[in-house]
């Protein structure tokens, strides 16, 4: 393969990165309904026939943001450590700063409001985030020793309660700006768990 092949492989890999980074920030911002292929392009700084060249369709574009979000779930899980009470506050901060709780919500959960209105593959691709995600958490709830109202309900009952919560708390703080709001709705949550304090 030539240099110049390569480099040019390397390029159409770079746009498509910064597409998808994009997109997943207007996603978050505006949701997915809200998603402007025009603007996006802008924003990349590439024409709109680029964004078909590496998506050949909204629904793709989305797929493909929301398969990237759950490698980078996959590899924050792999870079934890810690007691499993560690992990899952870790797993709340990481709602609440990565995701930027009162400016952005999740990717996934900025879906939600268009449910009906977004393709079968496309509202896959969510459940399937969403379930990775509650895997992980049941099998780390499932460690913790549980007293309390907590302490009857199945691990994968808890797990379902921390996603839900924690996508709640987004929307909500994302409503009024104030990631105060996404700490405050996730208060009762962390005490029952007898989690460290959210800082």
């Amino acid at each position: 393969m030539s240099h110049a092949s390569l480099k040019s492989i390397e390029d159409a890999s770079d746009t498509r990165l910064s597409i998808l980074r994009v997109a997943r920030e207007l996603i978050q911002t505006r949701s997915y309904l809200g998603l402007s292929f025009q603007e996006l392009a802008d924003r990349v700084g590439v024409r709109k026939a680029s964004l078909y060249h590496h998506f050949p369709s909204k629904e793709a574009l989305g797929i493909a943001v929301l398969e990237r979000s759950v490698r980078q779930f996959d590899d924050w899980v792999g870079q934890l450590g810690g007691s499993p009470q560690v992990q899952l506050q870790a797993y709340i901060l990481m709602f609440r700063d990565v995701l930027g709780a009162g400016k952005r919500v999740c990717p996934g959960g900025a879906l939600g409001p268009g449910w009906d209105s977004i393709e079968p593959g496309l509202q896959q691709a969510v459940r399937r985030m969403r379930q990775r995600q509650i895997d992980w958490l049941t099998v780390v709830i499932g460690q913790i020793k549980r007293t309390g109202t907590k302490a009857h309900a199945t691990p994968a009952q808890v797990a379902a309660e921390i996603f839900a919560v924690c996508q709640g708390a987004l929307l909500s703080a994302r409503i009024t700006g104030r990631s105060s709001d996404f700490d405050e709705a996730l208060a009762p949550l962390v005490a029952q768990l007898n989690l460290p304090a959210l800082p």
